[in-house]
């Protein structure tokens, strides 16, 4: 899972993530570590063309946005797995919703100075 450091919004979804994955099946990296730019490079060959979004890769594919969300509660397991009716609704109603709360993030939630360092006992669950 892929998302934005310095986002307080994001930071608290990864910290969720962590808390509600009782597989540890999640690695997570910000999108401005070296892992991350290492990811955006070889999806995207334009920087304009990266989405403003959290990123989840498995298996080489790369889900986005509203995507990207479903597929991670899909994959938590037990109630989350309801999530899957989420499907039915267009992807562009989706990830309307989710740009807008993309847009406002920062503004709503605010803005870190640098990016969540993980504790000792989370370390192997990020990238480096």
């Amino acid at each position: 899972m892929y998302f934005d450091g310095v986002c307080n919004l994001c930071n608290a979804a990864v910290q969720w993530v962590i808390k509600s994955d009782k597989q540890e099946q999640f690695r997570f990296a910000s999108l401005q570590s070296e892992a991350g730019q290492s990811m955006l490079m070889s999806y995207f060959s334009e920087k304009s063309k990266i989405p403003d979004s959290v990123l989840l890769e498995i298996d080489g594919m790369l889900y986005a946005k509203s995507s990207a969300a479903i597929k991670l509660l899909q994959m938590l397991g037990g109630v989350y797995k309801l999530s899957v009716i989420a499907w039915v609704v267009p992807r562009f109603i989706r990830d309307a919703a989710y740009d807008f709360i993309a847009r406002n993030r920062y503004k709503w939630y605010g803005k870190r100075d640098s990016c969540m360092v993980p504790t000792a006992e989370l370390q192997s669950r990020f990238l480096n």
